[in-house]
């Protein structure tokens, strides 16, 4: 009996333990969050006051710099309070040499750069919410601020309302240019949900999240002009290379003028930041590349399909890829190339499922798992995840695995007009793959600076040229595998190939290394154009370069390895090679084409191998099955030929 008792009182225990411990969890990682905010909160102030406490290493206002040194000390105090990771002695022990940077009256700008370094490492090793869930109303936003700050901050942001006077701090001028450079609409959404100590500026954390966001965009912009906000979306929308930097609401709300200036110039910065900050939804707008979009295009192709609208469904899902991910996906597949296969393919299965009338539930379970993906993939293109050697790695990557197909078939047609000696018709060849680098440039010129070339456009212009070059290579291989086989081949050689090689097979020549290589330039350029906007200009370029020599490497050694072979090899190994691409090409063609929504696409139950082109839907295995079956009959065909003309 005692025992028992024992036993039930160890179990209510064990109980009321497991109860306490749930119950304790969350408010622990809520203080986490609240004092790493607020410290992130304190290093952002400093960072733009600093600059009125100390001038020329002397102190300018007591008063300011007894705050920054008190603020330093909160952000040490704060940041050694935190759980321990593995970051936080470097967090620590750069809290303090910013303590003694302010102690030693260091210049504004090193402290400031100090501040914002720190502020960056604390979000990276604590994160925290960087971004609203849907766009800004800024409607909203007018609505709270004229409610609960413009009589303290002034109906225009100028610190001018009827309560200024009698607040000591006076309350901050939101219209002051200079502070407003330094200063992130993320910051401004920092202090409105937690205050500010010392001043009477006190937390609205009983707003809704999305209405704290409202808020801060809309004070964002009291410093910034209607004229400038007029420039600035002549300059949103003329400029792609400025929309690639603003591809989420995330990135725009770490975004300072003052760091954007860095890289586009202060004028044009104040103009994008005008237009922006009073119209984030443009981020989120088809085709402004945010994975926002395509979570609405998905939800709205859920309602679709729940009401039984088949069609709209498949097309909502569709526009889901081509105006939600596509833009995004050279940034993905630089940081994370795994990650981008994963939402791909999940997106096809989305397609196929509503293709083939799945019950509702699957449906819905897909499109739950893909926002699933999405928040990991808005994680990976967060601004701090990027760095050098991503970058570098990045580049390098993406020319190797784009540029090695086309560079395979431009060689192994070298190496036949060199092993042939019609070195007359080499100039064919090389004018091809430098009209198609000309081409692909011209085009990405065009649709930066002229027109808008959509996801849907990319697609169909890499589908139908992997199609045409596969069809192009069935043939080639067909022919060079049936002189292989051909006991008469040295003949043939001397006596026909002049002949074969007429000027019309030289334009032939022209043409296919034209198509294999524009089909890999302009998407390798997008890649490395969204690669560049995201710094690291250096590694870029040495990852392009790294991988030009690789490629270069590789042609050397094909072409010093077919010298060495018999002809008949050659055209045997040959004809082998071009029957390889041409079945990938053929599984590439099919993939990009259901892509861009031109053929249906029913998902397999099997890998994906991207190395191989084979994307694992009917459409594409059966492509890929009919090119082998293609060549397969065409290589018995040539085989008994030789062996007839050999009896």
């Amino acid at each position: 009996m005692i025992t028992a008792l024992k036993d039930r009182w160890a179990s209510m225990f064990c109980c009321l333990f497991a109860v306490l411990v749930l119950a304790v969890a969350p408010i622990a990682h809520a203080q986490e969050a609240t004092s790493s905010q607020t410290a992130w909160r304190l290093l952002d102030y400093l960072s733009v006051d600093y600059a009125g406490a100390v001038m020329d290493g002397k102190v300018i206002s007591s008063s300011e710099y007894a705050e920054m040194s008190e603020f330093a000390g909160q952000v040490h105090e704060r940041i050694a309070s935190l759980p321990a990771t593995k970051a936080q002695p470097a967090l620590v022990s750069k809290a303090a040499s910013l303590q003694a940077a302010i102690a030693a009256k260091q210049e504004p700008s090193a402290v400031s750069a100090q501040a914002h370094a720190l502020a960056t490492d604390l979000l990276a090793a604590y994160p925290t919410p960087l971004a609203p869930n849907r766009a800004p109303d800024l409607a909203r936003g007018a609505a709270l601020y004229a409610e609960n700050c413009a009589a303290c901050h002034g109906a225009t942001g100028n610190a001018d309302g009827p309560n200024a006077k009698s607040l000591d701090p006076s309350p901050i001028a939101f219209a002051d240019v200079d502070r407003a450079r330094q200063r992130s609409v993320f910051g401004l959404y920092q202090v409105i949900q937690q205050g500010l100590d010392g001043t009477a500026m006190a937390s609205y954390a009983q707003l809704s999240s999305d209405d704290r966001w409202d808020l801060a965009f809309y004070v964002g912009r009291f410093a910034f002009t209607d004229a400038e906000a007029t420039a600035g979306e002549k300059l949103w929308n003329e400029d792609a290379t400025v929309r690639t930097r603003f591809p989420d609401l995330e990135t725009l709300t770490q975004t300072t003028p003052t760091a954007l200036a860095a890289t586009i110039g202060e004028t044009k910065a104040r103009a994008l930041t005008a237009y922006l900050r009073r119209h984030p939804e443009v981020v989120t707008r088809i085709g402004g590349g945010s994975l926002d979009v395509a979570r609405q295009k998905l939800a709205a192709s859920l309602t679709a399909y729940e009401a039984g609208d088949r069609k709209a469904a498949a097309d909502l899902a569709l526009a889901a890829y081509l105006d939600g991910f596509e833009p995004v996906e050279p940034s993905l597949s630089a940081r994370d190339p795994a990650l981008m296969r994963r939402i791909e393919g999940a997106m096809g299965d989305v397609r196929g499922a509503i293709g083939k009338a799945a019950p509702v539930s699957e449906v819905r379970s897909q499109i739950e798992r893909l926002d699933a993906l999405f928040a990991s993939a808005g994680r990976a293109l967060a601004p701090e995840k990027a760095s050098g050697f991503s970058s570098f790695a990045g580049a390098f990557t993406i020319l190797l695995r784009e540029g090695l197909e086309a560079l395979l078939i431009v060689v192994a047609m070298i190496a036949f007009l060199r092993k042939a000696e019609r070195s007359d018709v080499l100039p064919y060849v090389h004018g091809g793959w430098i009209a198609a680098l000309l081409a692909g440039g011209l085009t990405w010129a065009a649709a930066t600076f002229f027109i808008s070339i959509s996801g849907a456009s990319r697609e169909l212009t890499e589908g139908f040229g992997s199609l045409i070059a596969a069809a192009v290579l069935i043939s080639v291989g067909l022919w060079m595998h049936g002189k292989a086989q051909a006991d008469a081949w040295q003949i043939y050689i001397r006596e026909k190939l002049s002949h074969a090689l007429s000027k019309q097979s030289a334009w032939f020549l022209f043409l296919l290394a034209f198509i294999v290589v524009y089909r890999e330039v302009f998407e390798t350029i997008l890649f490395l154009t969204a690669l560049w906007t995201q710094g690291g200009a250096g590694a870029v370029l040495a990852g392009v370069g790294s991988a030009i020599v690789v490629l270069a490497a590789i042609a050397w050694a094909m072409l010093r390895f077919s010298k060495r072979l018999p002809i008949g090899r050659f055209f045997e190994y040959s004809a082998n090679l071009m029957a390889i691409l041409a079945v990938v090409l053929a599984g590439k063609g099919v993939a990009a084409l259901q892509e861009a929504g031109l053929l249906d696409l029913h998902p397999l139950p099997l890998p994906r191998v991207e190395l191989l082109g084979f994307f694992p839907t009917i459409e594409g295995v059966v492509a890929q099955a009919v090119t082998v079956a293609i060549l397969v009959g065409g290589f018995w065909w040539s085989k008994q030929g030789a062996a007839r003309t050999s009896t």
